[in-house]
């Protein structure tokens, strides 16, 4: 590997670290961020994603699938609670969903399962 990409692949794994150890203090908060947080944390997901995915590893590739599948239960939820936000919530699902699902063909084409996707998103949860 040449140094550029080492650098290159440095910089995905601390970077999804810390999208993924935010998404932790979300998940063990007692009360819901407000909208505009909720936001800003999915756009910075999104964008980070735009530009590194195609070099993120195997195990950032799946703390990246967690973190969207997060972000499309709490989108979906929150657009049946705040109806006045319904569609900006109903986009930040879509998206998220988009990238899931590239992020699901990027893993079964890294040569995971299915299953063993599955199973790896649940090994995260239960490490909460």
């Amino acid at each position: 590997m040449q140094l550029e990409s080492v650098i290159v692949f440095l910089k995905g794994v601390m970077d999804m670290e810390k999208y993924f150890e935010k998404m932790k203090e979300y998940l063990n908060m007692e009360t819901e961020i407000p909208y505009e947080e909720f936001e800003t944390y999915f756009k910075d997901v999104i964008e980070f994603l735009s530009k590194d995915y195609l070099n993120l590893a195997q195990e950032e590739t799946i703390k990246g699938r967690f973190i969207l599948t997060i972000l499309m239960s709490n989108s979906e939820d929150r657009a049946k609670r705040f109806k006045n936000m319904a569609k900006k919530y109903k986009k930040i699902y879509d998206k998220s969903h988009l990238w899931a699902e590239a992020l699901t063909l990027r893993l079964l084409k890294m040569g995971m399962t299915k299953d063993q996707i599955i199973q790896a998103e649940q090994e995260l949860n239960d490490s909460i």
